[in-house]
């Protein structure tokens, strides 16, 4: 059980991130739900009751992630878990020689906007909450759990930008952990495979199954759920710390 742990999740209203939600919920957990005001996060915090408020966010934004953390203290008191699951992505070759065109910088920069600066604003942020905990036994305050994926090691043709994002959310996994070493705060990256996400299911059903049988074993696509049970997992134990754990099920992604 999670009894009494309180979180904080991005991109909460789909995908990875409601499944997290919800299991934080099932748990006994209380969460704060971010994501953007066009999402469906009301529904999915009113669907689980008193223990998930809505809080609309951009992750980008210092303002609205700070509202979302004001809210978190005001009505459940405490931080103890922000799990980063807001992201996006642009599929675009570094250069299209049939038509002359490279990749827009502004569409590269964008994804390094919200994945990558947009998961740093959330922790910076809600270490600042999570510091104001009294220390358990092993001395923790708090865990960040961020998401990469396993293009940031295997990235595939036009995605230059999304690898780079996710390499970068790697990158600083380490260093992070050992900023936050000294007051007890916990830092682990989950890297997914191929996961049944509204992104994938808005695919053909025969590219569906292409894809799931690229996956070693299970050859399937992930589970949102089992990406929930891996936050789980990373909160309960104290030991899991610095670390990028890839969740994919042997995948290794071809150009």
């Amino acid at each position: 059980m999670l009894k009494g742990v309180v979180g904080l999740v991005t991109g909460g209203a789909s995908g990875l991130g409601r499944a997290t939600v919800e299991r934080l919920v099932k748990e006994g957990g209380r969460v704060i739900l971010c994501d953007l005001p066009g999402s469906q996060g009301e529904s999915v915090a009113k669907s689980l009751g008193s223990e998930a408020t809505f809080v609309p966010a951009d992750v980008t934004s210092e303002a609205d992630i700070t509202n979302a953390l004001n809210v978190a203290k005001d009505k459940y008191g405490r931080l103890d878990v922000a799990v980063n699951c807001a992201g996006i992505g642009v599929a675009f070759k570094t250069y299209n020689f049939n038509k002359n065109l490279p990749h827009k910088l502004e569409d590269f920069l964008r994804v390094l906007n919200v994945n990558t600066g947009g998961t740093f604003n959330v922790i910076r942020l809600a270490a600042g909450l999570m510091g104001q905990n009294e220390p358990n036994q092993d001395g923790q305050r708090g865990v960040v759990i961020n998401t990469a994926s396993v293009a940031a090691f295997d990235g595939q043709i036009g995605q230059a930008a999304y690898s780079a994002s996710k390499g970068a959310i790697i990158g600083m996994t380490l260093p992070i952990a050992r900023d936050f070493s000294q007051i007890g705060i916990r830092v682990v990256t989950i890297a997914p495979g191929l996961f049944d996400t509204p992104l994938l299911s808005s695919l053909p059903e025969k590219v569906r199954t292409f894809l799931a049988n690229t996956v070693p074993f299970p050859k399937r696509l992930g589970k949102p759920e089992e990406y929930a049970l891996l936050v789980e997992s990373i909160i309960r134990n104290p030991l899991l710390n610095g670390e990028v754990i890839r969740l994919d099920g042997a995948l290794r992604m071809q150009p």
